[in-house]
């Protein structure tokens, strides 16, 4: 089995409300998954708030997962962007002591053809020093790796799985069919968590993890021991509070649910902002129910 199977939390930031990183909310964040069954940590993702964080700051959270962490749980640290020679470079730059893979986004905003995501890809593959896990999110990115692209890349020497946050069920399953054996499915959406392990998939990398660790940790059990009607019943038990994560931009939802728990502040960084009074109404409602 893949150290990549089960659970793993695409970290947010805390920030203190002068904006710096909140390293004490950062500590308890780090308690509270890794005490809660999470099987691997995913730091400087777009949930980490890695557009507004400095190259500086991106090596401070990481320096303190890893310190904190002590080796106990699998580190994958986010490493994309539209500019492959950009990301090339930082790669160059990275000490990839502690960590065990990188994530990286689909090429956004400049909308390459599919050969052109290929080629971006298979460099990356080339230059990192640990697996690369591919990273399709159309919903942010305005544009979609298609299944025949991503099998293309599953031959590609050290390109091990994909974060498949397309949740067209179709395209997974065609992924988990014709890829190359022991290439990995990982949900990107919450939701298709349980839906993804019954084609074959190998566990999620998650928003709602951060706040709910142990619930994705009880559905991807049942899918391992084949019960998916009770994978499913799980996970469906956040799904009246999962849309309003994203509503007004992400992570601004689960930082209102963390805040809730006690665990960190809900800032965000411009041009993000706080959940509005309507929206922070809504969510309170929706973890009563969860709870």
């Amino acid at each position: 089995m893949s150290i990549f199977s089960g659970t793993g939390v695409a970290l947010v930031t805390p920030f203190s409300d002068d904006d710096s990183i909140d390293f004490n909310g950062l500590k308890k964040l780090l308690d509270h998954v890794s005490q809660n069954g999470v099987d691997y940590l995913v730091v400087n993702g777009t949930t980490g708030e890695s557009p507004t964080t400095s190259q500086e700051e991106k090596k401070q959270i990481l320096d303190f997962v890893l310190k904190e962490n002590k080796g106990k749980l699998p580190v994958v640290f986010g490493i994309g962007g539209n500019n492959t020679k950009e990301v090339l470079e930082r790669i160059k730059n990275t000490n990839f002591e502690g960590i065990s893979a990188i994530l990286s986004v689909c090429p956004y905003y400049n909308k390459p053809s599919q050969e052109g995501i290929y080629q971006h890809y298979k460099k990356i593959a080339e230059a990192s020093p640990v697996p690369v896990i591919l990273y399709n999110v159309p919903g942010r990115t305005g544009i979609n790796m298609t299944a025949e692209t991503t099998i293309r890349l599953s031959n590609v020497k050290n390109v091990i799985g994909i974060k498949e946050a397309n949740s067209d069920l179709k395209q997974a399953e065609e992924i988990a069919n014709k890829s190359l054996k022991g290439f990995l499915l990982i949900s990107g959406d919450d939701m298709t968590t349980a839906s993804f392990g019954a084609l074959g998939g190998v566990g999620v990398i998650s928003v709602l993890a951060n706040a709910y660790p142990a619930h994705f940790k009880r559905s991807i059990q049942y899918t391992s021991e084949g019960k998916h009607a009770e994978a499913e019943a799980v996970i469906s038990k956040l799904g009246k509070i999962n849309p309003l994560m994203y509503e007004e931009g992400n992570p601004v939802g689960i930082k209102e649910v963390l805040e809730c728990k006690g665990i960190c502040k809900s800032n965000v960084r411009l041009p993000l902002v706080k959940a509005s009074q309507n929206l922070r109404e809504r969510i309170l409602q929706a973890i009563n129910e969860v709870n």
